[in-house]
């Protein structure tokens, strides 16, 4: 669960509330308690309150899936009965294959540190997916670079990454080393939340532990990776808030091994924006860039000014964000959720 250091009274800017989130409450509603979703589980969840951890108590309908940590919710004071949930500033998500409503990751994210290793685990591919559910939250993304420590030059890791997305930042650090907390610290001010999303084995733990600053009895447990392949076992199991030491949250979450594009609108344009920005110069406004006549995508790879490879890659996660991403049919009022490419 999360921690409140020496249950310290915090305030709920401290937290992470804003003006935004203030302007949501009613009138009949400024005597409830705001909490921040500190974890969720099939049939309990615990908050954040300023005072601390707080088990809420939760209505017979209710259902968790509906909430992802770093919700805000209203509270009764005296019961700590759950009233509702306030609108989201950002939220992080995903559908699951063969699933139906999308799974929640986190929410009210400032920033996304997709964490990958310095070491043949590192996929720019897979980074690309976690890149495009970053921009389609709205939450700002940092690759964030681990076990630079274990390797000769981190640079050349570096060089495979940056190229990934215009104006991405990255950053390189010994997940376990005190110094990665001021390598981090511009995006974990206080009040700011940061969530860590990557594969198992990357470091996401070792990173949650310096960040917190956890003492030996509360760390997250860790595990070694296959000499193999670079690859790691699941250690976390579930999401959590917790307190960073420079005043900021961080949602730790478990591995991901596969991840699965969908219903993503703005996030391929931004993950790709030289191809978008070339797009609306295609003769036709339905272009797929890969045999058109008059395509401008296309003119722009035989120039020479576009790689191919990135078009490659737009291409396969565009089709496959069309395919993975239901659409509606039916009568107005009698809709129907069907997936794409299934007949019914």
């Amino acid at each position: 669960m999360t921690d409140a250091t020496d249950q310290t009274v915090l305030s709920l800017a401290a937290l992470g509330w804003t003006e935004a989130l203030g302007d949501q409450l009613g009138p009949d509603e400024t005597g409830l308690d705001r909490m921040r979703v500190a974890t969720v589980h099939r049939a309990r969840m615990t908050a954040m309150s300023a005072q601390g951890p707080v088990r809420l108590l939760l209505a017979p309908q209710a259902n968790t899936a509906d909430y992802a940590v770093g919700d805000w919710v209203l509270v009764e004071p005296e019961t700590h009965r759950l009233i509702r949930r306030l609108d989201r500033n950002t939220v992080l998500q995903r559908r699951t294959e063969g699933g139906g409503a999308p799974q929640l990751i986190a929410a009210n994210v400032d920033t996304l540190f997709i964490v990958t290793s310095c070491n043949d685990d590192l996929n720019p591919a897979r980074l690309e997916r976690y890149l495009a559910l970053a921009n389609e939250a709205g939450t700002t993304p940092v690759i964030v670079l681990t076990k630079a420590d274990q390797v000769e030059d981190p640079q050349p890791f570096v060089d495979r990454v940056t190229g990934l997305q215009r104006d991405l930042q990255v950053v390189t650090l010994n997940a376990k080393a005190p110094e990665a907390v001021e390598v981090l610290a511009p995006w974990c001010g206080p009040g700011q939340t940061v969530a860590l999303v990557g594969s198992s084995g990357v470091g996401k733990s070792s990173l949650l532990n310096t960040l917190a600053d956890k003492a030996p009895d509360e760390a997250q447990a860790t595990g070694d990776i296959r000499e193999s392949d670079a690859k790691g076992r699941h250690t976390t199991t579930s999401r959590s808030l917790h307190a960073i030491a420079g005043g900021g949250w961080v949602i730790d979450t478990p591995g991901i091994r596969t991840l699965h594009v969908s219903d993503l609108s703005v996030g391929l344009d931004v993950l790709f924006a030289e191809i978008a920005e070339l797009a609306p110069d295609c003769r036709f406004r339905d272009c797929t860039h890969a045999h058109e006549p008059g395509c401008a995508v296309l003119a722009a790879v035989a120039a020479g000014t576009l790689d191919q490879a990135r078009v490659d890659r737009w291409r396969k996660l565009w089709e496959e964000n069309r395919t993975n991403t239901p659409v509606t049919s039916g009568p107005r009022g009698n809709k129907t959720t069907l997936a794409r490419g299934k007949r019914y």
